[in-house]
Order: C-alpha cells, then sequence, then structure tokens
C-alpha cells in the first residue's frame, strides 16, 4: 500500500496557528434527540427557510443533511489557506451562479453571540453549465428554486450551538453549550 502512494502529492498539512488545545473536539450529547425531515420550498433563501420551518418546530440548534434541490441562486466561496499566517483560513471571493442543481449537503444552526441565527452550510452542486463543484454555501445569499431542497433534522434540544471565538484556529466556531435559560 505504502508503494502506491509514494508517487502521490502529500495531502496539504493544517497547522493551528494560535497555542494547541487538548481538547479539539467539544461534545455534548442530546438524551432526545429528535429527527424530522423538512421540505424547503422556492422563493426564499436557504437561510429564511432553515431559520424559520425550524423555528416553527422550536428548534434554536440542529445538524442538517441537505439532500437535492434546485437552486434558483447559489452564493458560495471556498476555504483557503490565510497567507499571513494569523488564521486557519479565510473564505476566498464570493460567487455567484443562477441555476443550479443542489447535489448535498450539510449544514449546522445555531446562534450568533448576540444570539441571532447562524446556519453554517458545505455542499456539492451542479451548475448550469453541467460542472460539479462545492464549497461553503453563503445560505443568506442562496435562494430555492422550483424544485425544494429537503433536509433531514437532528434537533438539538438539550443543548444549543452558539459561536465562539477559538483561540487554537483564532476562528469564531460553533460550539456546544450549555443551553441559555430565559425568563
Amino acid at each position: 500500500m505504502v508503494e502506491k502512494l509514494m508517487g502521490l502529492p502529500r495531502s496539504r498539512t493544517v497547522v493551528h496557528p494560535g497555542p494547541f488545545r487538548p481538547v479539539r473536539i467539544d461534545r455534548m450529547r442530546d438524551e432526545k434527540g429528535r429527527h424530522f425531515r423538512l421540505s424547503l420550498p422556492g422563493g426564499r433563501t436557504l437561510h429564511e427557510s432553515l431559520v424559520q420551518a425550524l423555528a416553527d418546530e422550536g428548534v434554536a440548534s440542529a445538524s442538517m443533511t441537505l439532500l437535492g434541490g434546485e437552486l434558483a441562486e447559489l452564493g458560495f466561496c471556498l476555504a483557503l489557506p490565510d497567507p499571513t499566517g494569523r488564521v486557519l483560513a479565510t473564505y476566498g471571493a464570493p460567487h455567484t451562479v443562477q441555476g443550479a442543481c443542489f447535489i448535498f449537503g450539510n449544514a449546522t444552526l445555531g446562534s450568533s453571540t448576540s444570539g441571532t441565527p447562524v446556519v453554517h452550510c458545505h455542499g456539492a452542486f451542479r451548475t448550469a453549465d453541467g460542472a460539479v463543484r462545492g464549497g461553503h454555501i453563503l445560505t443568506d445569499r442562496t435562494v430555492v428554486g422550483r424544485r425544494s431542497v429537503t433536509a433531514v433534522v437532528t434537533a438539538l434540544d438539550s443543548f444549543e450551538l452558539r459561536v465562539v471565538y477559538d483561540d487554537e484556529t483564532r476562528m469564531p466556531l460553533m460550539r456546544p453549550q450549555a443551553r441559555r435559560v430565559h425568563g
């Protein structure tokens, strides 16, 4: 097996710019773990559709798999290494394409530091010219088309996902946190 890999280029090594954090992945367990499927109708942004549909179900934090659908307009960008090394990665310039077929994606719903809903989404899609591409989906710039987008949702009811600053990557990341009690 090693002989077969010797001619291939080496994968890029990611070096976090901040201080080493021994626990890289935080985890919490949701005892309920509700699962359900949504059909997101056309005409609204992917962000609006997901946030409203999940709010209607009483969900503020979730993990989602997006399966197929049509996008009337798609905004996306690519994560690139930061040439300065200050942060782990940066986003490249946003791209906008008209008429794309959404193939597959993963999205996470959480909240910003101010409490507003945040949807982080990566996906693969086919553009009108047949090219298959992928990237970070700009959900507030992506409009669902005539064929609805299906989302398979795991609701995280017993804790929240919140954007917090991560010292190791020097980037804002969503992390599981104890649920805020509003009173």
